[in-house]
């Protein structure tokens, strides 16, 4: 399995409260990396020998800012390529948008600016324009992620025709399977026979948080790096044995709630849905491999 790419949650806490996040990020989130997690995380990057790419997320990294600065630093001296998701909030002017950015001029290879209607009043905000701005000045490779908001979703307008989607429709995870189905087009459960998005078998990246998880996909996890290796957990990864994404790589979300009798309803807006709903309700069986409870919104609901 080569494993590229390793995603740092760098904290699951963010300014931002939006319906549609996959990690349930809000001001009230708790659970942040500290410098020692992640030379801990780049060491077990380069005893593997694969990963590429350090990507440094949230929540909102830039709310801890001398830490992803430092941890961008590092992980550029130690020869991956390094990039940065944000939400621009921090970007109130082009001029005040370089300065946050210039620490990391000639280090940042990649800055992705999430904006839409979930963020913001408008699907491209002032603070993405300031911040792509900033980056073309200091030559920082920089473009938006935009999510298109699903046509019936209540509480929302209808997304203007011609505005740009850079990531297309979202995915029903996270506080989407819970804030946004309402009043959005379902299909029959059993018509989701596989995972559209994600490379479970053979994944070229995977996200890691402040606990240690790996995540396969949000709440999905194939180790712990505080338990093991990052070696070892590549080498024993089994795809087929995983109580999870077996099911999964047999035949989809439909399959992992025949498989272990989960009820469910007649219809689910899209294979996501399905997918995270029935991991919630086996969290008891596998909490091993699905966790933790950010991920399944357990802070918010007390």
């Amino acid at each position: 399995m080569p494993l590229t790419g390793l995603h740092l949650l760098l904290t699951y806490q963010c300014n931002f409260e939006c319906d549609h996040c996959f990690v349930w990020g809000s001001p009230s989130q708790k659970g942040t990396m500290t410098l020692a997690q992640v030379q801990h995380i780049y060491r077990e990057a380069r005893e593997l020998g694969t990963v590429e790419w350090i990507y440094l997320e949230g929540g909102e990294p830039f709310m801890y800012y001398p830490v992803m600065v430092r941890a961008a630093q590092e992980a550029a001296e130690a020869g991956f390529r390094v990039g940065i998701v944000t939400n621009g909030y921090w970007a109130t002017t082009p001029e005040d948008a370089a300065e946050w950015l210039r620490p990391l001029f000639g280090i940042l290879d990649d800055l992705t600016v999430s904006t839409d209607l979930f963020h913001y009043d408008e699907t491209v905000s002032p603070q993405a324009r300031y911040a792509l701005e900033a980056a073309a000045s200091l030559g920082i490779p920089a473009d938006l992620l935009v999510c298109q908001v699903p046509e019936g979703a209540a509480g929302y307008p209808s997304q203007p025709k011609g505005e740009p989607v850079e990531s297309g429709p979202i995915m029903f995870r996270g506080r989407a399977a819970a804030k946004l189905v309402e009043g959005v087009a379902r299909k029959p459960w059993y018509t989701f026979t596989e995972c559209p998005y994600e490379q479970l078998d053979d994944p070229g990246r995977v996200h890691v948080d402040c606990y240690g998880y790996l995540h396969l996909c949000q709440g999905l996890t194939m180790g712990n790096l505080l338990e093991q290796s990052l070696v070892d957990i590549v080498r024993s990864y089994d795809p087929q044995a995983h109580p999870v994404v077996g099911p999964l790589l047999e035949g989809g979300p439909a399959a992992l709630v025949e498989r272990y009798g989960v009820p469910h309803e007649t219809a689910y807006v899209d294979a996501c849905h399905l997918c995270y709903t029935a991991r919630g309700m086996l969290r008891g069986r596998f909490p091993e491999v699905l966790g933790p409870g950010q991920m399944y919104g357990e802070s918010e609901r007390g």
